[in-house]
């Protein structure tokens, strides 16, 4: 006997930052362009490895734009029975290539500069980094709540974070650079900023592999949602357990339930049900019950 617990067509997480994300986008898209110009008439790496972030947050956050109206459009269908929600994971993994292939170009970058640096005048990089520290801060404080809810909100987050840093840098650079005149502090501060990345990189890459790979949630503790199942009144056994994530804030399991002979197997369902949903919040659960005996059957099915 099946019996199915859903939500029907329900807006991803990242679908209410919808507007903060079309602001932050449009931010980004006009420091963007004056990093980049004043980065290239300056020759500064520090400035051009910031524009550089400043790219990908663009890119990322069209992804991420591009990924909402996908999932909010596209709900699930009986060809896509989930609908385009993975698009968002997509979009958060692809931010991630993103991000590892900038900060490879800006350590090449520096490695090749450090012998011999360029003179970066100091003061066009110092106010260029003042109006991008500016840019990233409104940017940061309008996709901080979201990145608490959505991975895909998420990854464009980081690689504001990530720029935030960098703007940072680059203001340091430009400092010392106005005060001092050392060649060194350019290079040096965008050497730093590639490092800064990476390690929050992989951990955005890892969190979007392990919802591709539906790997269980890692707050999720299924052993004992098992053995939670297994002890409701009437359970025998709980097998071909599954519980993973569509995308972000959309938990998804399914499990057989093994019941005794006198068991209502609509009582069973019904506690089960409010055992996921109240306790683990996965609201979206699809439970068979099934007898004893026919419970045999599954033992024939190696996956």
């Amino acid at each position: 006997m099946g019996h199915g617990h859903g939500h029907g067509h329900v807006p991803s997480a990242s679908g209410r930052h919808l507007p903060r994300l079309v602001v932050a986008l449009v931010i980004g898209v006009v420091f963007l362009l004056l990093e980049v110009v004043v980065g290239v008439l300056t020759s500064s790496l520090a400035l051009i490895s910031d524009a550089a972030h400043m790219l990908t947050d663009v890119f990322g956050l069209g992804m991420a734009l591009t990924a909402i109206v996908l999932a909010r459009r596209s709900g699930p269908t009986y060809r896509r029975t989930f609908g385009l929600y993975r698009a968002e994971v997509l979009a958060a993994l692809g931010n991630a290539v993103l991000l590892f292939g900038v900060a490879a170009y800006v350590l090449a970058e520096a490695v090749g500069r450090i012998s011999d640096p360029p003179a970066v005048p100091g003061l066009p990089v110092l106010l260029t980094a003042v109006a991008g520290l500016v840019a990233n801060l409104a940017a940061f404080a309008l996709l901080r709540s979201g990145a608490k809810e959505s991975l895909n909100v998420r990854g464009a987050y980081l690689e504001v974070l990530a720029d935030l840093i960098g703007s940072v840098g680059v203001l340091v650079s430009g400092a010392i650079t106005l005060t001092t005149g050392w060649r060194y502090a350019d290079p040096i501060i965008g050497v730093a900023i590639g490092l800064f990345v990476l390690p929050r990189t992989v951990a955005l890459a890892k969190r979007a592999l392990r919802i591709l790979f539906q790997h269980a949630p890692a707050e999720v503790d299924v052993e004992r949602i098992a053995a939670e199942l297994t002890s409701l009144a009437g359970v025998r056994d709980v097998h071909d357990l599954h519980v993973w994530t569509l995308t972000s804030g959309m938990e998804v399991a399914s499990a057989h339930l093994a019941v005794e002979q006198h068991a209502v197997p609509a009582q069973v369902l019904s506690q089960a049900q409010n055992l996921l949903a109240n306790g683990y919040d996965i609201k979206h659960a699809t439970l068979q019950i099934e007898p004893c005996e026919q419970a045999k059957r599954c033992e024939e099915i190696t996956w």
